[in-house]
């Protein structure tokens, strides 16, 4: 009967992976023939840009993710194709809506940089609002909309501006009364992410940690919103403080222009006339040059594990090292490469797997290929170990970045079977065959081991970070003992060399090429991205062989439903952790 069920799962799975990869190609064979015969840009356009669309890093990794229908954006082909339209005179001007960011500090900031160029052409950038933030805070919103010249909020919307908050849970109480017990190690006390199971509030270190970061971004918000809306810091202060504002108080403070409707606010943007709107997503992809030094672009996006960063389907997941790896060997072997941009979004994952990275950055720069880590909304932990061996490391003042330290641990459980009239029974050889048993506690020979482990990878991650970033041995456990930095903090200490997005990231590596500042790049992707037939193949192989039938119909049933969630569970057998501390994130 078993083998009857895996045989029906089995082609349940390949039928339908074999109809997904059949309709993928055929919306990839419809789309090359639209690109074909689709109509030259109009001559005269305004760029359309909603900034409460999804953002990503890189594009698709299959060609089946259009299948989910989601309008999304590439956050660094956004801000190209926005310095590309300063230049091109068929683009009469930039509009915008917003209300809800799903954008970071970072990414506003590469945004708000990409639109003062915008502007600096003389053309008119203009954002439009329903609300800013409404029913919750809205800073970032605003902070964005301060970078455009003209900023239009609807009459009936308001303007959450009250600044940062961060919270976090704390489920020490209930593991507590459910038996549980939290054995976890860290290195050091700014590694936080081990106290929401260890804790019940923000500790002291925790609490510093966190708030320096709020403090620094605060900063970067209040400067920003103040020169843009040509305020005093101080009345942006006050603006947070009072803050959510109505329309009409908005409007009376200077944080808007004009209250209105979209249609108003588009006619602005096109200077009175009605241009065609053209969604800059299209604009992008129609106008992207491949002339010029080819220079490879590598992404790493989420968490880090070993093996490959997509699976079955071409769905992402995470920062693979085998697959990001590969992608620095390869862009190493290809002649017409003359350099790397690694850009990195990640709040770190596997010591391991980071460290696997962080070896071919190095063997990239022995083999004279220069890498320039460009650094998003996150670079913390693991994130910042694949970065810090690069050549330069450019950050965005608000980018989360460092927290080098490192932590283990597991949850035990051997309290909490008997409530559920549950018993276990168990037998091993070996002293410690049970270090990682959620069974029973860490036995002292057990702890020692941990605290060996712990204790060589913190001073691993610490030496590397002194060789990469140039850092004496007296002011490294000052930067590190898992303490994370804004990247503007994070510059002043010498973790990152320059701050911006990939505008910056590409000036950097001009200079380390030894280009003129305006020379033209061709940016490569690598890994390659693969066609549908590419991806068929692959399907056929795996039927052919029955390899992870169930886990393919589980993915199945996953693209099918795109309202699916993955569950998350804790490995206990993890080595060591590299990630940044829970709560860090304020909003």
């Amino acid at each position: 009967m078993r083998r009857l069920g895996r045989i029906v799962v089995t082609l349940l799975s390949v039928v339908g992976l074999l109809t997904l990869a059949a309709v993928g190609l055929a919306i990839w064979g419809l789309g090359r023939l639209h690109q074909e015969v689709e109509p030259a840009l109009p001559d005269r356009l305004v760029l359309d840009l909603d900034l409460d669309g999804a953002f990503r890093q890189a594009g698709e990794a299959s060609p089946l993710a259009r299948l989910s229908g989601e309008k999304s954006y590439v956050l660094p082909e956004v801000a190209a194709a926005i310095d590309r339209a300063a230049k091109d005179s068929r683009v009469k001007g930039l509009f915008a809506t917003i209300g809800d960011t799903s954008l970071g500090m970072a990414g506003v900031q590469e945004i708000r940089d990409a639109v003062a160029r915008f502007r600096a052409s003389g053309k008119p950038a203009v954002l439009f609002a329903e609300a800013l933030g409404e029913g919750g805070s809205g800073t970032r919103d605003v902070y964005l909309a301060s970078a455009f010249g003209q900023v239009w909020l609807q009459p009936s919307g308001d303007v959450g501006l009250t600044g940062f908050l961060a919270e976090s849970p704390f489920i020490k109480g209930l593991l507590d009364t459910l038996g549980i017990q939290p054995e976890f190690g860290a290195r050091y006390q700014y590694k936080s992410a081990i106290d929401v199971f260890t804790e019940t509030g923000f500790t002291a270190a925790h609490r510093e940690n966190l708030g320096a970061l709020m403090d620094s971004w605060s900063a970067q918000a209040v400067d920003g919103i103040a020169k843009g809306r040509k305020l005093a810091p101080d009345t942006v202060r006050a603006l947070i403080d009072k803050g959510p504002l109505l329309a009409s108080e908005a409007l009376a403070a200077g944080l808007v222009d004009k209250l209105g409707y979209r249609a108003d606010a588009l006619a602005a943007a096109g200077g009175g006339a009605k241009p065609k709107e053209v969604d800059i997503a299209e604009y992008a992809a129609r106008t992207a040059s491949h002339r010029g030094t080819g220079i490879a672009l590598i992404t790493g996006s989420g968490p880090i594990h070993r093996g490959e960063s997509v699976g079955p389907l071409g769905d992402e997941d995470g920062i693979g090292s085998a697959t990001i790896a590969r992608a620095i060997r390869d862009a190493v072997a290809d002649p017409q490469i003359k350099g790397i941009v690694l850009r990195i979004d990640s709040p770190g994952g596997s010591y391991v797997a980071s460290d696997t990275i962080w070896h071919e950055v190095e063997a990239a720069r022995a083999a004279g290929k220069p890498v320039v880590a460009s650094m998003g909304d996150v670079a913390a932990s693991g994130g910042y170990f694949m970065a810090m061996a690069a050549n330069r490391v450019v950050a965005e003042p608000g980018t989360i970045t460092g927290s080098i330290g490192v932590f283990t641990g597991k949850l035990v459980l051997q309290d909490f079977w008997p409530k559920l009239g549950i018993s276990w029974d168990q037998m091993h050889r070996g002293d410690n065959a049970t270090i990682w048993s959620m069974n029973q506690p860490f036995t002292p020979a057990e702890w020692d081991r941990v605290n060996a482990l712990l204790d060589h990878i913190y001073q691993d991650f610490t030496a590397k970070a002194m060789a990469g970033r140039n850092i004496p041995a007296d002011r490294i456990d000052g930067l590190a003992r898992g303490r994370v930095w804004s990247g503007a903090d994070a510059k002043a200490r010498g973790l990152v060399d320059a701050l911006g997005g990939m505008a910056v990231a590409l000036a950097e590596m001009r200079q380390l090429v030894h280009l003129p500042a305006d020379a033209p790049l061709d940016l490569v992707t690598y890994p390659r991205p693969k066609t549908p037939l590419q991806l068929l193949a692959e399907v056929m192989g795996a039927a052919e062989t029955g390899r992870d039938d169930l886990h393919a119909g589980v993915k199945v049933l996953q693209v099918l439903a795109p309202f699916a969630t993955r569950l998350e569970t804790l490995d206990p057998a993890a080595a060591g952790e590299l990630r940044l501390p829970d709560g860090m994130v304020p909003r």
